[in-house]
This record gives structure tokens, C-alpha cells and sequence, in this order.
């Protein structure tokens, strides 16, 4: 009887995991709507006073949406005043919503992937995982590796979807 070989563990095959560089820590949302005078306007003295009352550090190492769920006009300003409270401690933040926070999340998190190690190689997105990871992350994987990549497929290594191959030149 032959020894069984797993070609696809001795393959050339890169498999990137969204999963392994996405970042797990906590999101939240800070709101501005509390801080608007009848939930219409904004009050700047008021407003300035109201931060410097506020325990920062509850935000320390989780990730921050900035929004106002209030239908209200609320100036560009003010979304950046908070953000300046939150830079020296959150792990980052976004002005928007949660969806928002995630694909900026997506962006820094792929920005430090290393795609010359994709070059001229096989490489598949692993599909499935235990943390979402939004739709946007697997775009922006596709244009950070394609002209690199030999070909890209997604799914596992044992049973993918092609999606680009490289023209021969």
C-alpha cells in the first residue's frame, strides 16, 4: 500500500485567513444625541464642558463609532472634538456608524498585510470563519494581492472557488 501524501500541505498555496488579522476587540458607539439640547441642537459651551466630564478611559482599548442618532444637523466639528478625546486612548474610531467602524477596521488591519509574499504564488481566501468579517474586507483583499498573486481562489484549500488566474505573458 502507498503512503498517503497531502498535496495541498506540500502545495506552494497561500492561505490567508480574514479571520487570523481582524481585530476582535470590543465595539462601541459613542452618541452625541445625550449631548444635544432637545435633541435638536447643539450647544457648544455646553457641549466642550460635558466631555471634560467624561471617564475616557471607559473607551481604552475597544474600538469607537462616532455618530449622532438623532435626526438633527449636527456640525463636522463636533464629531472631531470627540474624536480628539478618544485618540490617545481608544484603539481607533471612526465618524459613522457601526458598519462604518468595521470597514475602516478592514482597511487598517489588511493595510499591514504583506502582499510581496503573495507574489507569483496560489493564493486561496479562506471562506468560512467564526468571526464576521464584513463583505468589504474580502474586496479590499482582492485588490491588495491580485498583482501579486499567481491565481486567487476562495474557500479551502481542498475545495475552491477560482477567482483570478494571472495571463501568461
Amino acid at each position: 500500500m502507498s503512503e498517503i501524501i497531502n498535496r495541498v500541505a506540500i502545495s506552494s498555496i497561500v492561505t490567508i485567513n480574514l479571520e487570523d488579522i481582524y481585530p476582535r476587540e470590543e465595539r462601541v458607539v459613542f452618541d452625541l444625541k445625550p449631548f444635544l439640547f432637545q435633541e435638536l441642537i447643539l450647544r457648544e459651551k455646553e457641549f466642550r464642558a460635558a466631555l471634560k466630564e467624561i471617564d475616557w478611559t471607559q473607551y481604552e482599548n475597544k474600538w469607537v463609532a462616532i455618530t449622532c442618532t438623532a435626526d438633527a444637523i449636527v456640525p463636522n466639528w463636533a464629531f472631531m472634538l470627540v474624536a480628539t478625546y478618544l485618540h490617545s486612548v481608544a484603539l481607533g474610531f471612526a465618524i459613522g456608524d457601526l458598519k462604518e467602524l468595521e470597514v475602516m477596521i478592514s482597511h487598517e488591519s489588511l493595510r499591514k498585510l504583506d502582499s510581496d509574499s503573495f507574489t507569483d504564488r496560489p493564493v486561496v481566501v479562506k471562506g468560512c470563519s467564526d468571526f464576521p468579517i464584513p463583505l468589504f474586507a474580502y474586496g479590499k483583499i482582492i485588490s491588495l494581492i491580485q498583482c501579486q498573486a499567481k491565481s486567487i481562489m476562495y474557500g479551502e484549500p481542498c475545495s475552491t472557488v477560482p477567482l483570478y488566474k494571472k495571463q501568461k505573458s
